[in-house]
């Protein structure tokens, strides 16, 4: 299948109305901006921690991992249900998803100043749930795994369409 999304990040995407998350939305301005895209059938963002994301001196605070896993995860989520449907990306209705599971392993300390690789590998695709599996990476050491279960955003949840 010819991928159908690959000069832009997924969150380039999304409705205005669906852009307001913390990590991922370009709405939010003190949010972390986070970009996915696909490279083959894994997907990838980077992140740069700044200093203001320690733990302690020299190493990243584990709250950002895991939500550089949640925000990677739900977004490839979207992703990949796109791309079983065969449709183009942001196409209506928008395909978003959230966090129903989130489990994070810590596997070593993640060092404050390089470049962090979010990797997503698609577990699991049905009509209303995603399963992802994703690593993050600071160089070539992984520092953290995890897995996001994500669901279709409830009707409850959605905002309404802009006037």
């Amino acid at each position: 299948m010819t991928d159908l999304l690959t000069d832009h990040a997924f969150q380039d995407t999304y409705p205005e109305e669906l852009s307001h998350c913390y990590g991922c939305g370009s709405s939010n301005p003190h949010g972390l901006h986070l970009r996915s895209t696909w490279d083959g059938d894994e997907t990838v963002a980077t992140f740069t921690p700044q200093p203001y994301h320690t733990a302690l001196p020299g190493f990243v605070y584990g709250g950002l991992i895991a939500s550089l896993i949640d925000c990677h995860g739900t977004g490839s989520a979207s992703a990949a249900a796109y791309r079983a449907e065969g449709r183009a990306p942001g196409s209506d209705p928008a395909l978003r998803f959230v966090t129903a599971s989130l489990h994070v392993d810590f596997l070593r300390p993640t060092p404050l100043g390089p470049p962090l690789t979010v990797r997503g590998r698609i577990e699991e695709v049905k009509e209303r749930k995603v399963v992802v599996s994703l690593s993050v990476a600071a160089g070539d050491q992984i520092c953290a795994t995890g897995r996001v279960v994500a669901v279709r955003l409830p009707a409850s949840m959605a905002p309404p369409p802009p006037a």
